[in-house]
């Protein structure tokens, strides 16, 4: 079972990611893309790896924009599932 680690811990790790504002140790960033079909892919990949590894975001498209949120709902906060899926995430972004 995953342990839970603390906001900090997660955020240190982290590109820019921030705690989301509905309460919840959860943490969210927005991503901006040319257009619909460079988001499509860029979740695409983000689907094949969260599939790998069993951890799966919360996420929202609206053409160009996606916001992804990460959480662990087994432990009721951030894990270092949360920690690996948000660097996989930014490396994606970057490439």
């Amino acid at each position: 079972m995953e342990c839970k680690l603390s906001l900090n811990e997660v955020l240190s790790k982290l590109n820019s990611w921030e705690l989301t504002k509905d309460g919840r140790e959860a943490v969210v960033k927005e991503f901006k893309f040319s257009d619909f079909n460079n988001a499509f892919s860029f979740m695409t990949s983000i689907a094949l790896k969260s599939e790998e590894v069993g951890h799966h975001p919360e996420w929202f498209n609206v053409y160009n924009k996606v916001k992804i949120i990460l959480t662990t709902h087994d432990v009721g906060g951030l894990s270092e599932k949360d920690v690996m899926l948000g660097q996989f995430i930014d490396n994606q972004y970057e490439k």
